[in-house]
Order: C-alpha cells, then structure tokens, then sequence
C-alpha cells in the first residue's frame, strides 16, 4: 500500500478538514480514507499497521546490531524508530527510548501520531528523558535489560553536547560493545546536514549525516534513510 502522505499527515487533514467543514472527526477520518482508495478509516489504519516501513525493516535487526536512522526534520525518523520500538514489542520484546530532544509527553504524542496505543505493551516499554543521557547512562540504565531489547537514542548528535562526556566515537564504540554483549540492538537518531538535496538524490546516506564532532560512521551495521516516501536501507559491507 502507498499512500498519497505518511497516515499522521493524513490524520492532520483530517483535523483541519473537520474543523472548516463542521464536521465529525470520523467523518473526516473516512473523507480523506476515500482519497487514499479505502471505504472508511478503519480499513486504512488496519492496512497500515501491517505495511509500515518498520514493519518492513526489523526482522532484517539481529541483536548486537548498531542502526542509524537519518533524515531532514519532519521525515519521520523519530517516527520511524520508535515504530521499530513497536515492533520489537509485538514480537515479545522490551524497548527504550532515550530523548536528549522531547519531553516523555511528546513521546507519547508520536506514538499517537502512528497510531500505537502504549497500553497494550504494558512494562514493555520505558521513557528517559534526563539531561544527563550518554553513553554511560544508557549503560547504567540498561544493565538488566534482555536479549532482544530495542534501545533508541535521540540522537546522535547530542551525545557530546555536555563538556563532562566523552567525544561521541568513544561513546558509540562503548554502546556498539555494550549492544553486542547484551544482544541488544540499538538504534541512533540522527540529524542530516542542511546541504542534502533531494534534487540530487532520493535519499541522504552517509555523507550527508551532520557530523558536529569526528566519528567512524563505519561503527554502524546498519542504516534507514527517509526522505519523503522514500526509504533506503543498508548493511554494512
């Protein structure tokens, strides 16, 4: 299935398209479902919760992996890896989110915004939003956490922001042994340099990631890159 916009654009027309015609939100729900080929709403959420992008991707993660996800704002990168987190706990999995950025209540919007509703994954899933997240921290907080967890840092590009942490390649190197001796997989946020162009190429990859600070990029397994309805995933060679 593909969709004229991402099913969180969609539901934003439908907010303003109930707004300025006076009519129910599910009313709307439906009229835009209509424009995408679907009877009612429903329909479109339902085949949407089975033909994400993420849904896609993660049985291609094995425990150990380090994941880059990249993209311009408004891409859907947070969305796309807290759709990974999702994943992760429909197969019986724990996962973590980690945000140097959001608040634990803007988390929560973006999973509304994919339409997850966290009760179903009751102590499944946990929220960290401390100023004092790094490398360390995160290792600290996931000590006992099992095989198989999904752990998501928001994002990259932050980790060194506090002059008392280490540059960012010793700590990625410290999570990239932390993941492999754990078995957990664990997947960066990561912002894209302003001097990408689409015009140029669909996606950003790694040239194009915003590298403040030195780092091996090459530490990654694997890596997502968004850019409109594009998606390009890679192994590491």
């Amino acid at each position: 299935m593909r969709l004229s916009a991402p099913i969180y654009h969609l539901k934003r027309k439908a907010k303003r398209l109930s707004r300025e015609v006076g009519i129910p939100l599910h009313d709307a729900l439906d009229r835009v479902a209509a424009t995408q080929g679907f009877s009612a709403w429903s329909l479109l959420a339902a085949k949407a919760a089975t033909a994400t992008p993420a849904n896609r991707l993660f049985p291609q993660f094995q425990p150990g992996d380090l994941v880059l996800v990249g993209a311009r704002p408004g891409q859907g990168k947070t969305l796309m890896s807290l759709g990974l987190a999702v994943e992760a706990m429909r197969s019986g999995h724990r996962a973590a989110f980690f945000s140097l950025e959001y608040t634990e209540k803007d988390v929560l919007d973006r999973f509304r915004a994919i339409g997850v509703d966290l009760a179903g994954f009751e102590k499944l899933f946990e929220v960290d939003c401390s100023d004092a997240i790094s490398a360390d921290y995160v290792v600290k907080q996931m000590a006992a956490a099992p095989r198989g967890t999904v752990v998501v840092i928001d994002y990259l590009q932050l980790l060194d922001q506090r002059r008392e942490n280490p540059d960012l390649t010793v700590q990625v190197r410290a999570l990239k042994s932390f993941a492999h001796d754990k078995g957990l997989i664990v997947v960066f946020i990561s912002q894209i340099d302003r001097s990408y162009d689409s015009s140029l190429k669909p996606c950003p990859d790694l040239d194009d990631v915003r590298l403040p600070n030195l780092l091996d990029l090459k530490l990654f397994d694997k890596t997502c890159f968004l850019n409109k309805d594009e998606v390009q995933f890679r192994i590491a060679s």
